[in-house]
C-alpha cells in the first residue's frame, strides 16, 4: 500500500486532534483519533497500559487538575509497516497550570478503519535527559 498525500494530511491531523479534543474536556470524542480498544502505553510514567476508551478517558478525569492544560504536537514522521499499518512518530509538549513543560515522544500505530485513520496503539515516552542520554566517547546505534 502507497500512502497519498492525502493519507499524510489526515494521519498528521488526527494525531494534532487528540491535543484539541482533550485540552477541551471533549473527551467523548476520542472515538475520532483511537480505536475503541487502543492500547494506550504511559509505562514510562510507571501507569502501565490503559486498553480502551473507557480506560483512557477515565485515567485523564482521575488525573483531573494534574493533566496539562496544552498539549502541542510536532515533527510528525510516518513510516509505512509491511502489513498495512503506519507507524507515526511525533514530538509533545505539555504545558501545566503552573506554567512547567515537558516534553514526550509519541510512537503511534495507526490504522484504517471504515471511518479513516485511527490510532491503535500509542507509547507515550518521556523525554528526561538530552540526547537520550548519549555521553562524550559514546556513539548513537546506526
Amino acid at each position: 500500500m502507497a500512502l497519498t498525500l492525502e493519507d499524510r494530511l489526515a494521519i498528521t491531523e488526527l494525531i494534532a486532534l487528540h491535543g484539541h479534543l482533550v485540552d477541551e474536556g471533549e473527551l467523548d470524542r476520542l472515538t475520532e483519533v483511537f480505536t475503541p480498544d487502543v492500547e494506550y502505553d504511559l509505562t514510562d510514567f510507571g501507569q502501565g497500559t490503559l486498553t480502551g476508551l473507557t480506560q483512557l478517558t477515565d485515567a485523564a478525569l482521575a488525573l483531573g487538575a494534574a493533566n496539562p492544560v496544552a498539549h502541542h504536537v510536532t515533527n510528525v514522521v510516518i513510516e509505512e509497516l509491511a502489513d498495512g499499518r503506519i507507524r507515526a512518530r511525533s514530538k509533545g509538549l505539555g504545558i501545566k497550570a503552573d506554567g512547567s513543560c515537558g516534553s514526550v515522544t509519541y510512537v503511534d500505530t495507526v490504522v484504517r478503519v471504515g471511518a479513516g485513520w485511527r490510532i491503535a496503539r500509542r507509547r507515550v515516552e518521556a523525554r528526561r535527559v538530552p540526547l537520550n542520554g548519549l555521553t562524550p566517547g559514546t556513539s548513537a546505534p546506526l
